[in-house]
């Protein structure tokens, strides 16, 4: 009688504690979309929550920063460890796709991300918005977090807002559309042996 080996979870906790932040990210790749977000910055933990639901990530977030300052070393921080717990939970890529894009309409938006997880990272965002902040989050800070987090994953990303015109749609779509991307890469092929690299390395 065979029995088939299950493959090992690919899970990660990372903390990251500073005199400006203290946060805990716990992640599994290979999850239901179940999410448990707190920043103190409410439409991070949107963006945060949608993100773990369409990438099929279990997800559990939790932030205390310096508010009283402004949003930046709290969405730059989380950014970071996210990205860490991302590159710890893929570990050597080996039997990975590396590879993901996705398209998302958000309304009268549309979004595009493609994710190489090349072991080098480089990113490309092209995202207008018209409005400066959204409920305490700086608008700003979106392109900050996606370079923040691809720089820890050590991943080539591409964001890019095709068209739209409201700030919500345009960055709830870049959020949907990254998730998507990242579920297609991180998934497991069984026709990959090793790392998809004729370097034989990612």
């Amino acid at each position: 009688m065979s029995t088939k080996l299950q493959a090992a979870p690919r899970e990660a906790e990372v903390k990251r504690k500073t005199k400006e932040t203290d946060v805990r990210v716990s992640l599994n790749l290979d999850g239901s979309g179940r999410a448990q977000i707190s920043t103190g910055v409410n439409f991070l933990n949107h963006m945060l929550e949608l993100f773990a639901r369409h990438g099929l990530f279990d997800l559990e977030i939790e932030c205390r920063g310096d508010l009283e300052i402004d949003d930046h070393h709290s969405v730059e921080d989380i950014a970071i460890t996210l990205g860490q717990a991302f590159s710890q939970a893929i570990g050597d890529k080996a039997g990975v796709a590396r590879y993901g894009s996705a398209l998302v309409p958000m309304d009268e938006a549309l979004c595009r991300a493609v994710v190489d997880l090349s072991g080098r990272f480089y990113l490309v965002y092209e995202v207008e918005t018209r409005r400066h902040m959204i409920g305490n989050f700086s608008v700003e800070l979106a392109e900050h977090f996606w370079r923040s987090f691809a720089e820890k994953l050590r991943c080539n990303l591409h964001i890019d807002c095709l068209r739209g015109r409201n700030t919500h749609h345009i960055l709830e779509g870049t959020f949907k559309a990254t998730a998507r991307a990242l579920r297609e890469a991180v998934a497991r092929d069984p026709r990959v042996r090793g790392v998809l690299s004729t370097k034989g390395v990612l």
